[in-house]
């Protein structure tokens, strides 16, 4: 479960992204975050895997306290989280396989293991034929769905999807939220920003819309809004 509880996030710079927010998120939800450019969507998302602190208020996250935890905790939270981002951020000189083995590598996991769930998680993501590969070799949604096989592959408890599809064209958006919503047919609580109205619209879910740093509107399989 994902829980905020009066939220602010003031820069170092002195503005204000998030300006005393409360949600609750729960298990198994599939979750929209919506709201126009500089509205605090990306403080939101970046303050769930701890990219950013709360400067006030209480995150917690499976009963830990994001807010009171120390640096060398990081890690270990982030390995019940798996985070898809829009700019892919594969590793250029790995292959398919070697990327997405690589987040199960750093935890110490026995290779049997590891190559039984990467293969597990290739034919989930149906790019199993593409292991040998390297990531310039792919397309822009086949590299996002790698992402996508990397964040799963440790079965997170939660997924924080930013703007996966924001460099993709319309039909390879579609693929790939498919796929997210296999992640989140198998259980895994899955939170994303987004800008695509048509999707929001479409495969209705969960809306959460911010403006300046505040939730204006949290509707159960609600729309995207007038935002640009």
């Amino acid at each position: 479960m994902i829980e905020m509880k009066d939220v602010y996030k003031t820069y170092s710079n002195g503005v204000s992204a998030i300006a005393g927010l409360s949600v609750t998120i729960h298990p198994g939800e599939f979750v929209y975050i919506v709201g126009p450019s500089g509205a605090g969507k990306s403080t939101f998302i970046k303050m769930i895997y701890r990219q950013e602190k709360p400067t006030k208020g209480k995150i917690v996250i499976n009963s830990l306290n994001l807010a009171d935890i120390k640096e060398k905790e990081i890690p270990f939270l982030r390995r019940k989280l798996g985070v898809v981002f829009q700019d892919f951020k594969l590793l250029p000189k790995l292959t398919v396989f070697e990327n997405i083995s690589f987040a199960l590598e750093v935890i110490g996991e026995h290779p049997k293991v590891i190559r039984k769930k990467v293969l597990e998680t290739l034919d989930l993501v149906q790019l199993k034929h593409k292991a040998r590969q390297f990531p310039d070799q792919l397309s822009g949604g086949e590299q996002q769905r790698v992402s996508i096989a990397r964040s799963i592959v440790n079965s997170p408890d939660i997924v924080i999807a930013d703007e996966p599809t924001g460099n993709l064209d319309p039909d390879t958006s579609w693929e790939i939220m498919r796929t997210l919503e296999e992640v989140n047919n198998r259980g895994t609580t899955v939170v994303m920003a987004t800008h695509n109205k048509e999707i929001v619209n479409t495969m209705k879910k969960r809306v959460i819309a911010i403006e300046d740093g505040l939730i204006v509107r949290d509707q159960a399989r609600g729309e995207y809004g007038n935002y640009e």
